[in-house]
Order: C-alpha cells, then sequence, then structure tokens
C-alpha cells in the first residue's frame, strides 16, 4: 500500500497521452493559440509503459487513460493492449469525448478496459457546437450507444457553465430514467488556458444539486464509493444514478487516492499544483528504477494537504493552464 504524508491511499494514476484534441471546448482550451507539444516532448509509449511498471510495483491498481482526446494519438490500441498485460494492473479506465470511439467499442471491451467516462455537456446539438466550436454531437451519441450495447460501464461528465448548458442539467440527468448510467455534473474549473477569471463559478456543488432537487424532490443520495470525487445520489425508479463533483470547492481532498502524469512527462500530485517532478527528463537522463522509485517516494511523502494549499505554493502563477496540457 502506498501512502502520502497525510496517511492517504495512493492507488489511481491518470495518464494523460496527449495534449492533442479534436474539439475546442472553451472551458478547457482557447479557441486559437495554443502551442502543441512536438512528439519528441511527449513520454513515449515505451516510456509511460516504464513509468507505469514502477508505480504499480509501488502500489498502483488502477490507471485512467486521458488527454487531450486519446484517440487522436497514434496506435493508442497496441498501447492500451500492452498496458493491459502488466501484473498488478487491475482497472484500466479511459475518458474519451467520444467523436471518433465509436468503431473501436468492441476492441476495447475486447481488451478489457472496466469503464469509460464519456464528457458530454449538453444534448443539444447546436449549444454542444457553441461549447466546443465543433459539429460532432451525432458522433458521441453513437459511441454512448455502443458502450452500452457492449456493456461497457459508462459515465457521462457535464462540465455545468453559467449562460451555457445550465438547462441540459435536467435532460441529461433524465438520461438515468432508462440507462444504467452515471451522469456526474462537475462545477467549471480554471483549466482553460486563461480564457477567463479564476473566480468562483455561479453553478457550484450547492446550486446544482438545489436544481436536482427542484425537479425530483425524492432525489436520494446514497454512500459514495471509496475515494469518490463525486457526492451520489439517485432519482427512484430510474436505472442510473447521478453524481456532483466538486472540482472547484475541492470538498473530496481529505480522501484524495490519485496523481496525474502529463503528455510531457510531468507528475502532478494535485490537479492545482504546478508539476512536483519531471519524469520525462529523469528517464531521459539516465535514472534506474530504482531512482525514480525514490523521487516518487520524496514527493509523495511531501504532497500538499489539499488544493488550496497547492494552489497557494504556485506563488503567483496563475491557475489558467489548459486541461489538455494536464491531463483531463
Amino acid at each position: 500500500m502506498l501512502l502520502d504524508n497525510h496517511g492517504r491511499t495512493i492507488n489511481y494514476l491518470r495518464l494523460a497521452v496527449t495534449d492533442r484534441c479534436n474539439l475546442r471546448c472553451h472551458y478547457c482550451m482557447p479557441e486559437h493559440g495554443l502551442q502543441w507539444l512536438s512528439r519528441s516532448a511527449l513520454l513515449s509509449y515505451e516510456e509511460m509503459l516504464r513509468l507505469c511498471r514502477v508505480l504499480i510495483g509501488l502500489g498502483i491498481n488502477k490507471i485512467r487513460i486521458t488527454g487531450g482526446e486519446p484517440f487522436v494519438r497514434k496506435d493508442l490500441m497496441k498501447f492500451l493492449t500492452e498496458l493491459s498485460r502488466l501484473e498488478g494492473l487491475q482497472q484500466i479506465n479511459l475518458t474519451t469525448n467520444g467523436v471518433v470511439t465509436a468503431p473501436l467499442v468492441p476492441e476495447l471491451k475486447k481488451t478489457g478496459i472496466h469503464s469509460v467516462n464519456l464528457s458530454l455537456d449538453t444534448l443539444d446539438r447546436e449549444r454542444f457546437f457553441q461549447i466546443s466550436r465543433r459539429d460532432e454531437l451525432p458522433q458521441v451519441l453513437d459511441t454512448l450507444d455502443a458502450l452500452l450495447r457492449h456493456n461497457i460501464p459508462v459515465k457521462i461528465n457535464a462540465v455545468v457553465m453559467d449562460g451555457q448548458n445550465t438547462e441540459d442539467i435536467i435532460p441529461l440527468t433524465r438520461l438515468t430514467q432508462n440507462l444504467p448510467v452515471g451522469v456526474r455534473f462537475i462545477e467549471e474549473m480554471p483549466f482553460n488556458g486563461g480564457d477567463h477569471l479564476n473566480t468562483r463559478p455561479l453553478w457550484d456543488h450547492r446550486r446544482i444539486l438545489d436544481t436536482l432537487s427542484e425537479t425530483w424532490p425524492d432525489l436520494e443520495k446514497i454512500p459514495d464509493p471509496p475515494f469518490s470525487t463525486s457526492m451520489n445520489y439517485r432519482i427512484p425508479g430510474h436505472r442510473g444514478n447521478v453524481g456532483i463533483i466538486a472540482a472547484w470547492s475541492r470538498t473530496f481532498c481529505g480522501t484524495c487516492n490519485r496523481l496525474r502524469i502529463t503528455p510531457q512527462g510531468v507528475l502532478k500530485t494535485c490537479l492545482y499544483d504546478h508539476g512536483v517532478l519531471h519524469l520525462r527528463d529523469l528517464m531521459r537522463s539516465g535514472l534506474t528504477d530504482s531512482e525514480l522509485t525514490d523521487r516518487l517516494l520524496y514527493v509523495l511523502n511531501h504532497r500538499h494537504k489539499n488544493g488550496w494549499e497547492a494552489e497557494e505554493a504556485r506563488r503567483g502563477i496563475p491557475v489558467e493552464e489548459s486541461m489538455a496540457t494536464i491531463g483531463g
């Protein structure tokens, strides 16, 4: 078991395989001016596998593949197959926007992908275009259908944005009536490439919950799984459930069990820190696995208590980088 300096179990890695994306959602990145990483700046698949082996040896047993959009990186399926063969790894999960994912779902099922988080902020095609700057909603819905047909557990992630998609909270939640999905509403965060100020979102977790309760007064709180980032609820008679992630309010830091590795190989022990270890550079400088392990254990024994402390430690560097460069 891997523990940090606050006694929290660490068993979950979010691994971003690319910063590139085929959408341009304005809560994630600016419309123009984002400089994509060169191929040499990215971790290679071989380097990712090496890091995963080291971290699994320390106690990581769940890995989520993120981006950018993971499926815009060439040969991702081959990498997932190799990753699935690592001894000691219990779960591989994916986060995708679903634009090009539908044809790959049978292969994902064969590879043993445990679950998929599908980014879907609206069911309205015009609003989808306004948010993502791309007309791709039908392709995303095709992916949702394919995942459900192949019995891959699905969670729908929707970022709640004032004046953009708050009218979608109820339609998205209605999906849980007949579909075995979890719909999770996420407080908007400042990781957007500096497109707007780092201020408390107008739609925080309390307001989202109030909106749900107005339509469904019988909304029931259900137990949250260990290490859950979402507060979870069910509506009597619905097949699925609904969750709210207080990503800006950061109410779940006390049980955080995750690490992040960015596409360029920077380790983040908190979403809000500025990066604590440049793993890519360390590997390319010739460090052994044993030396990497020592560096990893050191930073985990100096982990921030919560997201507010991590943000404060940035010492004036604003929290405005694009989520695509971090790993969604």
